[in-house]
């Protein structure tokens, strides 16, 4: 055993429930564990990372870590933590969801390492064979309704309606527990605090149908400090899959945590030793300003991710968009700058006009929408309030060229500190 798997959570406050005797467990054998993964989507996103790196974890203190993806569950919908029934997919997407979600794993987890190598397994390759009435048989009749309705998934539910698919979910999940434990001797079934009653009736399934013991330990949910869901931007949800979520935008998410979130996120989304993020504090608290903590975790996260070169791209993106030239724009690639400035208002401006030339004034008021009249224009460029392509605008009689263009498509530009606008040549 490298290190005390409980004893890691609970510093890094990546435990929520356990199970009376799993620490125990944990320190005497090597023990096999696993954790279910929902594959509604083609990509894991930054929230089911409090569960990847649990497993991760796990791996590191010796034990052998299973990474069950729900074929067959995703074909029902958890009812954990929802207030509406969820979508129902077909099998071809769930392949799909399935197959790219496995990608992803390999990344964190050691799938070559002997004793405790990472596995996959997929909850489809024993539940299609198994017809409904065997199950109801073999399974069903151990676990009374009473049972399944105690618990707070069913309980909160109840109220608007809730369909006998999603309430044989904790079933299916139990049963998967029990396939898992008799073939594959997991002893461990882990997840976040939502999951808790459906682990639990796993364990009760295990003893009721077998005699057999097993164990849980649940992680918290993770919400910001401000209350809101984490994981979540305006945007939308922020994915580990790059076509979903740009490695610049991903690394942005983690920059821009307050300092409350960071000192929680650093503990659990890095490998840094307590000592290291101790450290980091230390520094970060002698200047916040410099958000030494954000940017250490940013690094971190975004290089295993997607990769160091994806991390210097995003550092220099950033860098441009504070500090940057004409000529360090001009350096980024297509992608990297609409990225960069994605969401900003953007306008089309004619290349036959500017070729000819447009005055500064009428290229911010009557060719595009920046300001909403000349006079407002004018008077924000006296105070010096205006840069085109990073460069203050100082010149009311001005003219702009088809040379200012990035690129020769792009022209940036920039009212006050923050209101960006990106002007592209048509």
């Amino acid at each position: 055993m490298n290190k005390n798997f409980v004893e890691e959570l609970k510093w890094r406050g990546m435990l929520q429930d356990i199970m009376p005797g799993t620490e125990e467990l944990l320190t005497k054998e090597v023990v096999t564990g696993y954790i279910g993964f929902d594959p509604t989507s083609d990509s894991l996103g930054v929230g089911n990372m409090v569960q990847i790196m649990t497993l991760l974890h796990f791996q590191k203190a010796g034990h052998k870590p299973i990474a069950l993806v729900g074929g067959a569950t995703g074909m029902v919908g958890d009812p954990s933590g929802k207030s509406a029934e969820r979508n129902l997919l077909d099998e071809a997407t769930l392949n799909h969801n399935l197959n790219s979600q496995k990608k992803q794993l390999e990344k964190f987890l050691d799938f070559n390492c002997g004793a405790n190598s990472a596995e996959i397994v997929n909850n489809y390759d024993w539940f299609k064979g198994f017809s409904f009435l065997e199950f109801i048989r073999d399974v069903g009749k151990h676990i009374t309704v009473n049972y399944m309705m105690s618990k707070d998934s069913v309980k909160n539910r109840l109220e608007n309606g809730m369909s006998f698919t999603e309430f044989s979910y904790q079933l299916v999940q139990g049963y998967d527990f029990y396939y898992l434990w008799k073939n594959k001797g997991i002893k461990l079934q882990m997840g976040g605090s939502d999951q808790w009653g459906n682990i639990v009736t796993g364990t009760e399934l295990i003893r009721r149908k077998d005699g057999g013991e097993a164990f849980a330990l649940t992680t918290p949910l993770i919400k910001k400090a401000d209350g809101t869901k984490f994981g979540k931007t305006e945007s939308g949800n922020v994915w580990l899959d790059r076509a979903k979520t740009s490695p610049y935008k991903f690394y942005q998410f983690w920059l821009n945590a307050s300092d409350a979130d960071t000192k929680t996120y650093i503990r659990i989304f890095t490998l840094f030793t307590k000592d290291e993020i101790e450290g980091l504090e230390a520094e970060h608290e002698k200047a916040p300003h410099l958000r030494v903590l954000q940017k250490a975790l940013a690094k971190d996260i975004t290089i295993r991710v997607h990769s160091e070169e994806d991390y210097n791209a995003a550092v220099e993106a950033s860098q441009i968009l504070f500090n940057g030239t004409i000529e360090d724009l001009g350096k980024l690639s297509e992608d990297l700058f609409l990225d960069i400035f994605d969401g900003v208002p953007q306008f089309d401006i004619s290349k036959t006009d500017l070729q000819a030339g447009i005055p500064v004034i009428d290229l911010l008021a009557d060719k595009t929408k920046v300001f909403p009249s000349k006079g407002e224009a004018r008077k924000m460029i006296q105070g010096g309030g205006v840069a085109l392509n990073k460069s203050r605008v100082e010149d009311l009689e001005m003219i702009v060229s088809a040379n200012h263009l990035i690129n020769n498509k792009y022209m940036l530009i920039q009212k006050g500190k923050k209101n960006y606008f990106v002007l592209k040549a048509i």
